[in-house]
């Protein structure tokens, strides 16, 4: 029996909102997809393009499909998924899940009221260096990420913390996998109103550390994790989806007479990295249809959308009272 998949609605089709218009008319047929954004002329060239509907109100939209994609700018994240959770729809919101957590808490309120699902658009969750590592993950005592980003025109409506960091912010806490303990961080506008280049660390109940930087203004781009646990040291460039783990070979000990004499190649293996060369974006979109038909569980919830979000809001906090003492004169 074919699957049937609801019609998909695509609300807001900027750079990020096409490519998740592009990936369901693949994934649905484009005579199942709708879209709309305040930006007709755009609407209607993505229209063309797709070979997809556009509608002209967002209510429009809701009244036909079941499912759809929120790629609004951030501060219209809340109006936007209210609409279409009011009406049933399915909701999968890009990230950040809202602007305040009071704005998160509607959103999820509305949704338990009427049933439906709020999925979050924490993409890397689905990359393939993090899908190819997971059977040696274990509890990381130490994790520490860069995410680095040329100067450009998205994501300037708020701070990179909320642009970029609340990636690995999301990551973070799903790694670490306990309650966050304290949170410190320091971060300057370069050249927007806004914090341009930002670096939290984060402590967790029973000691791990996770050192996150962010930025928006470097030279050249970088999508790197690492993480340091009892069992070795896992490293993953999430931009090229690869990585490594090293961890000391079987049967080798440091208190042998011998060891030392082997040098590091002898002591350490390294295991290669490489996950399904699948687009992350296509992984996420086929995860969350899969949820709303009852196929599959949702990866990445509304409540992770919120979590990662408090810690993001607490990071943009901790940057507004971080007064660095000024230099004895």
């Amino acid at each position: 029996m074919a699957r049937e998949y609801p019609r998909m609605g695509v609300i807001g089709v900027g750079s990020l909102g096409f490519h998740h218009a592009r990936i369901l008319a693949e994934l649905v047929g484009r005579e199942n997809v709708t879209i709309f954004d305040v930006d007709a002329d755009r609407a209607e060239r993505v229209a063309s393009e797709l070979g997809v509907t556009r509608r002209e109100t967002i209510a429009q939209l809701c009244d036909e499909v079941g499912a759809a994609v929120i790629a609004v700018p951030t501060v219209e994240h809340a109006s936007v998924a209210l609409q279409a959770i009011e009406k049933g729809v399915h909701v999968l919101i890009e990230k950040p899940l809202a602007s305040s957590l009071e704005e998160a808490d509607r959103i999820l309120t509305a949704a338990s009221a009427r049933g439906v699902i709020v999925g979050t658009g924490h993409v890397e969750r689905f990359n393939p260096a993090l899908l190819a590592c997971e059977p040696y993950l274990g509890v990381p005592r130490f994790i520490e990420s860069h995410r680095l980003s040329p100067f450009g025109s998205r994501g300037l409506d708020v701070a990179v913390v909320l642009d970029l960091m609340i990636h690995d912010i999301d990551l973070v806490l799903g790694l670490a996998r306990r309650p966050v303990a304290t949170v410190d961080a320091a971060g300057i506008p370069i050249l927007t109103p806004s914090v341009d280049i930002a670096n939290a660390r984060i402590t967790f109940e029973g000691g791990a550390v996770a050192n996150i930087t962010a930025s928006r203004v470097s030279r050249e781009r970088m999508r790197k994790i690492r993480l340091f646990q009892d069992s070795g040291y896992l490293s993953l460039d999430l931009g090229a989806g690869t990585g490594e783990f090293l961890r000391l070979r079987e049967g080798v000990t440091l208190a042998s007479p011998d060891a030392l004499a082997l040098g590091l190649e002898g002591l350490v293996e390294r295991i290669e990295l490489v996950g399904e060369r699948v687009e992350p974006l296509r992984a996420e979109l086929q995860a969350f249809l899969k949820a709303v038909t009852g196929e599959g569980p949702l990866v990445v919830s509304g409540e992770d959308g919120r979590r990662a979000l408090e810690v993001a809001l607490q990071i943009v906090d901790r940057i507004k009272t971080h007064v660095p003492t000024p230099l004895p004169a």
